[in-house]
């Protein structure tokens, strides 16, 4: 099918039934792209889509490129610093009785290494990827709510800066990133630390939530003409899952934080047995959300690698729809997981026996994954390069979480292993052989696109085998010495326990996996600055974002293309199917059916804007001002809903306001 047989107006519906009507003046109507050589449209929709200059326009972009690059770039910070807090720790533990640090730091250190580890980098970079990539795969020219997805990256700034600002000041948490009451309570917790865990949980609780909303619109409404749901990539279901894991499990953790922050601000007693709470809620509530979150982690990483897979297998993924029914299956059956984590709290046998059970049956469709991209690459002849590499990697490391997470579903073991270091080891196999390394993975296959430019094959390798011998030199031993008992969050040891060597080599492991990531590092800033130029489809990939230039333009796409396989650039190798229609002097989106991804209606995309980010100012400070007297919520109010007048106030032309 070519372009000619499909480019006409009629293609695109109108702005609005009125419109089509006729009831819409049509000297209103502007230029479309219909009929205009490559190098108008061009002119045109850079102008129209470009973000205004200076630093009023950066801060108002609502560019979804430009929103995920900011994301990115801080989450890789917040990563840099929760690395060398476990350095410091690490270095703390390599020998008996250390005295590097004192046990109020060390659990400040711990504390804000898993804090900014789960909330700071894991789930914001996952959906930071998501922002970039999911409007480009499913072929549109922006996210849907830009503005919502602007803020949602102003607000998770500000609870980052509120957690290490807070942790410079000495006022960091130092309750574990799960803040367990009582221990986080006002009776064991004076000062505003466990308050500053509280709060920052809402912060990014809330950013990750603007992100799912946005994403699962723009997966549903916003596809490329005939992207049917037979046709969605598998990274794009695999965010689409994650976004509705996020919509369910996320409120769970901030009710936890909100009720926490009611005991100790104004006096409530909802986690206080004496008065009549009750502490175990706590957990409940927490570990509803804290199982999902693993696989809100994990879930977007097996996207990556059934991206990255087909590209190098040179073939298309095997099992399409049974990967599609697993990563469903998944999200699922992560919240029949959450008493896992609460075995030894003394719960009926029978209740434990159900989440065994489930516990053990999830490992089922992760399976069905597994066996999918194995027979992939074992039915081609795969192009070995350093993003396979880390994929290879992550199917090493995860089958072992993956056992030990069976085996941590036994009660009985469960009971003997819960407070050590064979539970630190399986949620570092788990976490970072699910996510991380695939992650790695997909910066490097992604980079081009994003940049334009290629990072080094050379150091990649280098990276891939530093990081493979650190992590499980770090973290395969730790599964012995927690068999032999050591327990988890003590800052020091005695030296005739015998534990000394074997940690000693674990922080070993440690610093040379950080130091994988400091070479990771100076290949991406070298390669951003004086890397190969980098083809529009290097890797000879498949799916939509590799039909545009590297980087992106500013409007992703000059004509929205039509789909017709669930890899079109492979099924239309001379030329992608495109759809006119669109206007080209406003900001114009195809709004599509769900299920068939036909054409509905045509909407305007929202312009730059500084609203979000004085919104998220408003709501930040109302945050941070809570921590010490709860009228901050009642105070607050007034210039939130300034912002939010000012963000919404009816600012169209005529036809958008008749």
């Amino acid at each position: 099918m070519s372009s000619a047989d499909i480019t006409s107006e009629r293609d695109l519906p109108p702005e609005s039934e009125a419109s089509a009507k006729g009831d819409v003046a049509p000297e209103r109507d502007g230029p479309r792209d219909t009929g205009l050589d490559d190098a108008s449209l061009h002119r045109w929709l850079a102008r129209t889509w470009r973000t205004p200059p200076g630093i009023i326009g950066a801060l108002s972009s609502v560019d979804h490129k430009v929103i995920a690059r900011r994301y990115l770039i801080t989450a890789f910070l917040f990563l840099c610093l929760g690395g060398l807090n476990a350095v410091v720790m690490r270095i703390q533990l390599s020998g008996p009785r250390r005295g590097l640090i004192g046990p109020d730091l060390y659990n400040q250190l711990f504390t804000m290494h898993g804090v900014t580890m789960m909330f700071l980098f894991a789930v914001p970079i996952v959906q930071a990827t998501g922002i970039y990539l999911v409007p480009l795969m499913v072929g549109t020219r922006n996210i849907a709510f830009p503005r919502l997805n602007a803020f949602s990256y102003w607000v998770y700034v500000s609870g980052g800066l509120f957690a290490w600002v807070s942790f410079a000041l000495s006022m960091a948490p130092d309750v574990g990133w799960f803040a367990y009451v009582p221990l986080s309570g006002p009776e064991y917790a004076p000062g505003k630390r466990a308050d500053v865990w509280a709060q920052m949980i809402t912060y990014t609780e809330v950013s990750s939530l603007a992100v799912a909303v946005a994403t699962i619109v723009t997966v549903f409404k916003h596809r490329a003409p005939g992207m049917s749901l037979d046709k969605i990539p598998l990274y794009v279901w695999a965010l689409l899952v994650t976004s509705f894991v996020v919509v369910f499990a996320m409120p769970a953790v901030m009710v936890t934080s909100t009720f926490l922050i009611l005991d100790r601000l104004v006096g409530t007693h909802i986690f206080n047995p004496a008065e009549g709470g009750d502490a175990l809620l706590f957990q409940h509530l927490f570990w509803f959300f804290g199982h999902p979150e693993v696989y809100i982690i994990f879930l977007p990483a097996t996207g990556m690698v059934s991206a990255i897979i087909p590209a190098f297998a040179r073939r298309p993924m095997f099992g399409h729809l049974g990967l599609v029914l697993s990563l469903i299956a998944v999200g699922f059956l992560s919240f029949g997981l959450w008493v896992h984590h609460m075995f030894a709290t003394g719960l009926p046998k029978l209740g434990a026996s159900f989440f065994t059970a489930s516990s053990m049956m999830i490992a089922i469709p992760n399976g069905v994954q597994i066996f999918c991209w194995l027979a992939t690459l074992w039915d081609s002849r795969p192009v070995i390069r350093t993003p396979l590499l880390f994929v290879f990697g992550f199917f090493f490391i995860f089958v072992i979480g993956g056992l030990t997470g069976v085996m941590l579903a036994s009660v009985p073991l469960d009971l003997q292993v819960h407070d050590t270091y064979f539970v630190v080891a399986h949620f570092h196999y788990v976490l970072i052989g699910g996510s991380v390394f695939p992650l790695l993975g997909a910066a490097y296959f992604w980079f081009p696109k994003i940049t334009g430019r290629m990072m080094s094959e050379r150091l990649g390798r280098w990276h891939f085998w530093l990081a493979m011998v650190g992590f499980n030199a770090a973290f395969f031993p730790m599964h012995i010495v927690g068999l032999w008992g050591m327990p988890r969050r003590v800052y020091t040891y005695p030296a005739e326990l015998g534990w000394g060597n074997i940690n000693f080599f674990i922080s070993a492991g440690a610093v040379l996996f950080f130091l994988s990531f400091v070479l990771f590092a100076f290949n991406l800033v070298h390669s951003a600055l004086r890397g190969a130029p980098a083809g529009d489809n290097l890797w000879d990939a498949g799916t939509l974002e590799w039909a545009t230039s590297s980087p992106p333009p500013s409007y992703n796409f000059a004509r929205i293309p039509i789909v017709t396989n669930v890899e079109p650039l492979w099924a239309e190798r001379e030329a992608l199917p495109v759809a006119t229609g669109l206007r080209v002097d406003v900001r114009e989106l195809v709004v599509s059916t769900v299920a068939e991804a036909h054409p509905d209606i045509r909407e305007k995309s929202a312009t730059p804007s500084i609203w979000p980010l004085l919104a998220a100012i408003a709501v930040g400070g109302t945050f941070l001002y809570s921590i010490f007297t709860p009228w901050a919520i009642v105070w607050g109010a007034a210039p939130i809903a300034i912002t939010l007048i000012g963000w919404f106030w009816p600012k169209g032309d005529p036809e958008d306001e008749e």
